[in-house]
């Protein structure tokens, strides 16, 4: 609801009062990373319980009121900050995260501005989601639906477009587009699964869906549906890294590139072609052998020959 987004505005303002028996805010906020690990060392769930679907609350009662919603606002941004503590080393504290990265400032201002846009306030929706392209240099429509732990990284130049669907825990990077082909009013943007990276500059265009924990890498274009768990690169892209049936989910590959050796496709072909002349022309060869050896007569034949100058005239 409505209420619900705009909960995270006022809950920033009481960052030092507990929270249910857990560490005060104003702690997880300034806390360095843990020795242990970068997650904070609270253990807080990737997934809380009390969190289904679109931010349904399932622990409460009845409509939830004011202080419900607002606890739900507060641990939805404090999922959005131990997802950035996952994916990005270069983080000292939370206080950090919250006020300096944009990635982080345009999936707020979109929570508020897909409310509006789901009130029907679409001028309103337009204008909060301008605001928020102004101050981070992210697009994000305020139609687009964006799941739980999306971390745009860096950000600038980003791109996501109208009816854009973006799952749980996707990540992109700066100059990333969801783009649309088309001018009907219709789904014409893409559809990223759960688990999916894309690299900086990669283009998926139109209303194509890449599967879950694909990676696209950096400057990909990327025009036809992706399956899931592989890895694609080029113009057009194509796939490099075969999905592992069965195999568990990968870790987590910064731009969307694995640091193993990744096949180039159009290096791949060239050698394709390269080996496939080298047989055409052995087999060539072997065939002008053959037709040089029965043109030829036979050495006797020419032995039992008479000279032509005592041929009888």
């Amino acid at each position: 609801s409505l209420s619900e987004e705009a909960a995270i505005a006022s809950l920033l303002l009481d960052v030092s009062s507990p929270t249910g028996g857990r560490p005060p805010a104003a702690a997880f906020f300034f806390a360095p990373p843990a020795a242990s690990g970068r997650n904070g060392g609270w253990g807080y769930a990737a997934r809380p319980d009390a969190l289904t679907g679109d931010g349904a609350l399932t622990n409460f009662a009845g409509t939830p009121t004011g202080r419900e919603a607002g606890m739900l606002g507060l641990e939805r941004l404090r999922e959005d900050i131990d997802a950035i503590a996952e994916r990005d080393p270069a983080w000292r504290s939370r206080l950090e995260i919250v006020l300096c990265y944009p990635g982080l400032h345009a999936v707020l201002f979109h929570r508020l501005a897909h409310a509006a846009w789901r009130a029907r306030l679409l001028l309103i929706g337009r204008l909060i989601s301008h605001i928020g392209r102004v101050l981070t240099g992210i697009e994000i429509h305020p139609g687009a639906k964006l799941g739980r732990r999306v971390f745009i990284d860096h950000g600038m130049g980003c791109v996501i477009g109208e009816t854009a669907e973006v799952g749980d825990d996707v990540t992109l990077y700066h100059g990333v587009t969801l783009g649309g082909v088309s001018l009907a009013r219709e789904k014409r943007h893409p559809t990223l699964e759960h688990g999916v990276i894309v690299g900086s500059g990669a283009q998926v265009l139109g209303p194509v869906t890449v599967g879950e924990n694909a990676r696209i890498g950096a400057n990909a274009v990327v025009l036809k549906d992706v399956p899931a768990g592989v890895t694609m690169v080029g113009i057009p892209a194509k796939q490099v890294l075969p999905r592992q049936v069965g195999a568990p989910a990968t870790a987590f590959q910064a731009y969307g590139t694995t640091r193993a050796d990744i096949p180039d496709p159009a290096a791949k072909a060239l050698d394709a072609l390269s080996a496939e002349i080298a047989a055409l022309r052995a087999r060539l060869e072997a065939l002008e052998n053959a037709d040089g050896e029965a043109e030829a007569p036979p050495a006797e034949t020419r032995a039992e020959a008479p000279p032509a100058d005592s041929r009888p005239r």
